[in-house]
């Protein structure tokens, strides 16, 4: 059973659980009217809390609810949070660069924009250098 919170085209606001994510919505019980889903709030105290991280956030459409004002409304304020978060605190923002290459050398550290190509070059090739050299004690005695 998921427990989802529903709005009906007459504004009644409840909570009900469905048997599946994919369960149609159920009608409305105090007028009985088409309903449909709404983000639920959660709300816990006593720990401070840095929020929804951007690879959280919806990406898509669908991920809004298909454009639904509320649920838009809602991820409007999330990410106006998260980002004064960020201003106050840029170690939470990670580094939001745009990727340039993150394949064959630059697999383990992809080279992003403003990045030294040259010394990215050298750093990723002595890396990968380093994991494929012999380990210490399995080469012959010197």
């Amino acid at each position: 059973m998921v427990l989802h919170d529903f709005t009906c085209e007459q504004g009644h606001r409840f909570e009900a659980g469905v048997p599946s994510m994919t369960s149609p919505d159920p009608a409305c019980p105090a007028c009985g009217s088409a309903t449909r889903r709404r983000p639920s709030r959660l709300n816990v105290g006593g720990r401070a809390s840095t929020g929804v991280p951007r690879e959280r956030m919806p990406r898509s459409w669908e991920g809004v609810g298909r454009g639904d004002r509320e649920a838009v409304a809602h991820w409007r304020k999330v990410a106006e949070k998260r980002e004064a978060l960020e201003e106050r605190h840029p170690e939470l923002a990670g580094d939001r660069r745009p990727v340039l290459a993150h394949e064959g050398v630059f697999a383990g550290r992809p080279l992003r924009a403003g990045d030294d190509v040259g010394a990215a070059l050298t750093a990723a090739r002595a890396a990968r250098a380093a994991e494929q050299a012999p380990s210490a004690g399995s080469g012959a005695a010197s």
